[in-house]
């Protein structure tokens, strides 16, 4: 019998953002500011709804969960990319890899999930205003995101298992900036079409059924909006849907654009730089997003602010 001579790959090196030193430091110093503002955004907005007994409703209680998983997801994959900027040898092991991969698809599906919650919490609010506060109770609620944070851990137990089956032997360059199931299975040297046929199946259900559900919710909310003779109803629901929807195309565009053009070393760059929005800029964004145009955020915000002078 032949010796299998075959070297396993227990490392892994980033390609990174840039191959190019000049754009490094640049590059470090945005990503560095904008991870901070995720940081102070995120946990500032989280802090506010807790603080104020006024904002303990399902709709802020689904916002303050995303602003946590947005700053998870940030935290997953920001600071070993920046690392990532200055040191010149971009390694990670095979078990770091596989812990970040895991974290970033718990949080990844977990928002997935999460804004098809808010999604229905703006449909009962908007379409069944006199029967909201008992339908979308804060029991209810709860439950309901607890489901999201559940399948979240479930849909990345799948991934991870199979991922496990795989071996790595023939490059161990991945080109990307974190590691994502995709890249992985560029490198493998076992066969990834099953692989492949988890993510259509699970990755696909998952989003068919979120984005689904969101449509749905605001196929009525917009029916209903344009039926209602309140000029100030009216203003109040755009304002409020309007956020929900920005942030949910943001997020859903790049999510959805990665899984359906074929693979290529242009489409490695395409998907270097769409992970990069939802990944890093989407959770800056979205604290921005639903606190700016939201007057009960803004005004708990200057009712603290008074309480501390």
């Amino acid at each position: 019998m032949e010796k299998d001579n075959t070297t396993v790959v227990t490392e892994f090196v980033f390609t990174g953002l840039t191959g190019q030193p000049q754009w490094k430091i640049p590059l470090f110093l945005f990503f560095f500011v904008v991870y901070l503002m995720t940081i102070l955004g995120n946990f500032s907005l989280i802090g506010l709804i807790w603080k104020d007994p006024h904002l303990h409703i399902p709709m802020y209680l689904c916002l303050g969960n995303l602003a946590f998983v947005d700053t998870w997801l940030s935290s997953t994959v920001t600071p070993n990319m920046l690392l990532n900027l200055l040191d010149k040898n971009k390694l990670i092991s095979l078990p770091e890899c596989m812990i970040q991969f895991f974290s970033f698809a718990v949080s990844v599906t977990t928002e997935c999930f999460l804004l098809a919650v808010m999604a229905y919490d703006r449909y009962v609010a908007i379409c069944r205003p006199l029967l909201y506060p008992v339908i979308m109770t804060n029991k209810l609620c709860t439950q309901l995101l607890v489901l999201s944070f559940v399948g979240g851990f479930i849909h990345a137990v799948i991934h991870e298992s199979f991922l496990f089956r795989l071996t790595f032997c023939k490059s161990n360059i991945i080109y990307h900036f974190y590691c994502d199931v995709i890249p992985l299975l560029k490198i493998s040297c076992t066969d990834p079409s099953l692989n492949y046929l988890i993510i259509f199946i699970f990755s696909g259900s998952i989003q068919v059924f979120s984005i689904m559900t969101i449509l749905t919710s605001y196929t009525f909310v917009l029916f209903t909006i344009l039926t209602t003779k309140s000029e100030k109803g009216m203003r109040k629901a755009f304002s409020t849907c309007g956020a929900h929807l920005l942030s949910v195309s943001l997020y859903y565009g790049p999510l959805l654009f990665m899984y359906v053009h074929p693979a290529s070393s242009q489409a490695d760059d395409q998907d270097m730089i769409l992970s990069l929005f939802y990944t890093v800029i989407i959770p800056v964004l979205n604290p921005i997003i639903y606190s700016l145009r939201n007057k009960q955020v803004i005004g708990s915000l200057k009712k603290i602010l008074k309480r501390n002078d």
